[in-house]
């Protein structure tokens, strides 16, 4: 009786550690195929977007006009399927860059330069999270 009771126990310690580590699987791999997440990288923000290049390039200038910054350079370059937008807002200097992914996902990466080693990336995700989100 008392080797029946400990194989339990056994069992019970093994689905108590096995449990918690395949939930962290399943919520990371929902987590992978949900969408977009906004990450920091060394300079700024980045993100997958839905919508095509054109769409997140619209929602990019409304976004950038909303928060005041002045855009003072443009470029659409492989036949438009990577854009990029840079601008001024008081000392901070803002560049987005889209790359095309897929007809329906855009690669979004946003700086917002304080100067040369300084880099603001709080605004940065801030500005990426309104264009995610449609402004």
């Amino acid at each position: 009786m008392a080797g029946s009771k400990a194989k339990w126990a056994r069992w019970a310690l093994v689905a108590s550690l096995v449990a918690p580590v395949a939930g962290c699987v399943a919520a990371a791999a929902a987590g992978a195929g949900a969408g977009t997440g906004i990450y920091l990288t060394s300079r700024g923000a980045s993100s997958t977007v839905n919508g095509s290049v054109d769409d997140v390039a619209a929602r990019t200038r409304s976004v950038l006009d909303g928060e005041g910054i002045t855009i003072t350079e443009t470029k659409n370059q492989a036949e438009g399927d990577q854009r990029s937008f840079k601008g001024t807002k008081g000392d901070l200097d803002i560049a987005v860059e889209l790359k095309r992914e897929s007809p329906t996902t855009t690669k979004a990466e946003v700086s917002a330069r304080k100067n040369l080693a300084e880099w603001d990336k709080d605004y940065a995700k801030r500005l990426l999270n309104k264009i995610v989100k449609g402004g």
